[in-house]
């Protein structure tokens, strides 16, 4: 019973959305800590956009609840890539790195995964809640 409520197809996105805010975390420390470092080049992680082509080409895996249900198809759920961007450079020391640039990509991250906590407390606040019969 607990696996099949951890396996939710929800669950799993919201899990992997908070691997790519975590990754992304760490990417975004890692170009700050190099922004002065000549020739780095910044890097950035690829998630919501693997997700967003997964949906839109119905490549996300679906759960079969009633064995009289059509065949599913689906390739699940996709995981985060970090990606360097080496293209450009628009600094005298070759380095990509803009200071405000990341610095806003940290904020954006951190209202990001705090979406994602609160998405996932609420999905289990509300499992809770039908455990308990909707009584407190």
């Amino acid at each position: 019973m607990l696996n099949s409520i951890l396996a939710s197809p929800r669950v799993s996105v919201l899990e992997q959305a908070l691997s790519a805010s975590s990754l992304r975390q760490k990417v975004i420390s890692n170009n700050i800590s190099n922004v002065n470092t000549p020739g780095f080049k910044k890097s950035e992680v690829v998630f919501e956009d693997f997700l967003q082509d997964a949906v839109d080409n119905g490549k996300l895996q679906m759960t079969k609840t009633n064995s009289q249900h059509l065949p599913l198809q689906g390739k699940g759920i996709p995981t985060p890539a970090v990606k360097v961007i080496d293209k450009t450079s628009f600094r005298t020391d070759g380095s990509n790195v803009d200071i405000d640039i990341e610095m806003a990509n940290l904020s954006k991250n951190n209202i990001y995964y705090n979406a994602v906590v609160q998405q996932l407390s609420g999905y289990f606040t509300g499992i809770k809640s039908a455990i308990k019969e909707g009584r407190g």
